[in-house]
């Protein structure tokens, strides 16, 4: 998989928090993802299509992260994981998509999004709807970390 393609959501997911919660993480070195096990609590996954290539994206959280998370975006900190901590996880993932798809589309790569699912619970699974290799990206806070996991069909 090319930079080109994973680039973008790694650059929309640090504007995102940024911009919605006040909050920087920091990245570290993406490797490649050989099984189906998210790396944190709660996971946003997104399928793309466009007309040369097909792809998904998810973007996980630990429970920490996504409690400090909601706290700074709405104000509100949950006891947990909850229906309102997953829809801000869907969300979330819309938002860095379609900025990354703004950026994607600025290269003359054109997709369209399907809508985000949501999976929470320790040791849930992620099932990428393509062929290709999967690279995922950690990145760490003081209050946990996040992974996106980008895979697209070569």
């Amino acid at each position: 998989m090319r930079a080109e393609f994973v680039n973008p959501f790694l650059a929309s997911l640090l504007n995102v928090l940024k911009t919605m919660a006040s909050m920087e993480l920091a990245p570290q070195k993406p490797r490649l993802k050989r099984d189906q096990v998210a790396r944190g609590d709660v996971s946003g996954l997104i399928g793309m299509i466009g007309p040369t290539t097909k792809g998904s994206m998810s973007i996980t959280f630990d429970e920490s992260l996504a409690l400090e998370i909601m706290q700074r975006m709405l104000g509100e900190r949950p006891l947990g994981i909850n229906e309102e901590v997953t829809d801000m996880v869907g969300e979330i993932t819309n938002m860095v998509t379609g900025g990354a798809k703004r950026m994607l589309a600025d290269q003359g790569h054109d997709f369209n999004m399907a809508t985000p699912a949501v999976v929470s619970g320790r040791g849930h699974t992620i099932t990428h709807k393509c062929d290709g290799t999967i690279i995922i990206m950690p990145f760490t806070s003081e209050y946990g970390q996040a992974f996106i996991e980008i895979c697209f069909d070569s």
